[in-house]
């Protein structure tokens, strides 16, 4: 399985981004996807996740800026970003949790937000 995500750059504070990541390759039952950021210095850390059903869990500090969504035909998950701090200024993952085959992880896509 290939984790394939888009979507960063640079933004202000105060702007959005929208994520992407698409999972292809042989996939059984992909159960979770999520995002992950990682800043230098710092331990990984989850930003959001949905399950196939669509149950949803959120960092705090992101809660009612950040929003997850997948679609589960493409097995592409999204993260929509909202009100961007500085603090958001990291590396994001893709994650992928595959109920037979395993967990992947994607290659990162930076997200600075700086003015």
């Amino acid at each position: 399985v290939q984790l394939q995500a888009s979507g960063g750059g640079l933004v202000q504070p105060g702007g959005s981004l929208r994520l992407s990541c698409a999972a292809s390759g042989r996939m059984l039952r992909i159960n979770v996807m999520a995002w992950y950021r990682q800043a230098p210095g710092n331990q990984r850390e989850l930003v959001a996740q949905i399950t196939n059903g669509g149950i949803t869990n959120y960092l705090d500090s992101v809660k009612g800026r950040f929003n997850i969504s997948r679609d589960n035909a493409r097995n592409t998950v999204y993260l929509q970003m909202n009100n961007l701090k500085p603090e958001d200024s990291a590396r994001y993952y893709c994650y992928a949790w595959d109920s037979v085959t395993g967990r992947y992880w994607g290659q990162g896509t930076q997200v600075t937000v700086s003015s």
